[in-house]
């Protein structure tokens, strides 16, 4: 029997595209979405199973809406919600218009598209939904405190949504990926240079296909950010931001 589709938001580079990747080596057929339609391009040559492009800003929530109506009559299995980005900086120095646009994809879209899959997947009582959070939603930090807030909203939502579910029994099953630094564009996109070791994104993106396969709810890759998460749990906020503040600095400043 052939396998359905899956759909994958910000799925032109890093974690994106590796679960395309992946997903299409299992059999399934793919959508593609994000902004860039020549990155798109480049990810779907390198597929080896059906696969379909729909270039689309979700930063605009009409677009979110558009891409629902394109794919409302396609076998969806699996969605992997993973568009987002960050930005790094003094508070008098970031762009606020730009942690809009953040708040827009992070936490507006992923609302927008989760629940209205879920809507879809409850209907025939099957689907799985995987988010991608960060580890930056277990605990407050300066510099990016807008990207943390949004990430933790994004892992706090999918909680609710998940517990929701599983009151009424439903087969739909929800997990949210938390990785820590990963190697991708990221730290280009957010002005940010961390401390710590990063990740493949391919080994992320292969972690969290697995755990989710095993009906894992929080995946956390990486013995680090594993202890991280256990750290946020016991210890108070402030101390946490302390402890953050030395994971992510300016590249300027990491140089010096």
């Amino acid at each position: 029997m052939e396998k359905g589709y899956v759909l994958i938001t910000g799925a032109d580079s890093g974690i994106g595209r590796e679960f395309a990747k992946l997903f299409s080596a299992e059999g399934y057929r793919i959508i593609l979405t994000a902004r860039n339609r020549e990155k798109l391009e480049k990810v779907s040559s390198a597929l080896s199973t059906e696969n379909r492009i729909i270039a689309l800003d979700l930063s605009d929530a009409t677009n979110c809406y558009r891409l629902l109506e394109e794919t409302a009559d396609l076998p969806i299995d699996i969605f992997v919600n993973n568009a987002g980005f960050g930005d790094f900086g003094l508070i008098d120095e970031t762009d606020t218009a730009k942690a809009l646009t953040m708040i827009d994809v992070n936490c507006k879209a992923t609302l927008i598209l989760v629940k209205e899959f879920i809507k879809r997947f409850k209907r025939t009582d099957r689907g799985q939904i995987l988010t991608v959070a960060s580890s930056a939603a277990f605990a407050p930090a300066p510099y990016m405190a807008e990207y943390y807030a949004t990430k933790a909203f994004v892992l706090r939502l999918m909680l609710g949504y998940r517990q929701e579910l599983l009151d009424e029994k439903s087969h739909v099953r929800i997990s949210v990926l938390c990785p820590g630094p990963v190697k991708t564009n990221f730290e280009n996109v957010a002005n940010v240079k961390f401390t710590i070791k990063s990740l493949s994104a391919e080994t992320v993106a292969a972690y969290a296909i697995k755990k989710m396969k095993h009906g894992k709810t929080v995946i956390v890759p990486g013995t680090m950010m594993k202890i991280a998460h256990v750290f946020s749990k016991v210890s108070n906020e402030k101390i946490a931001a302390k402890v953050l503040d030395k994971v992510a600095k300016n590249p300027d400043h990491v140089k010096k």
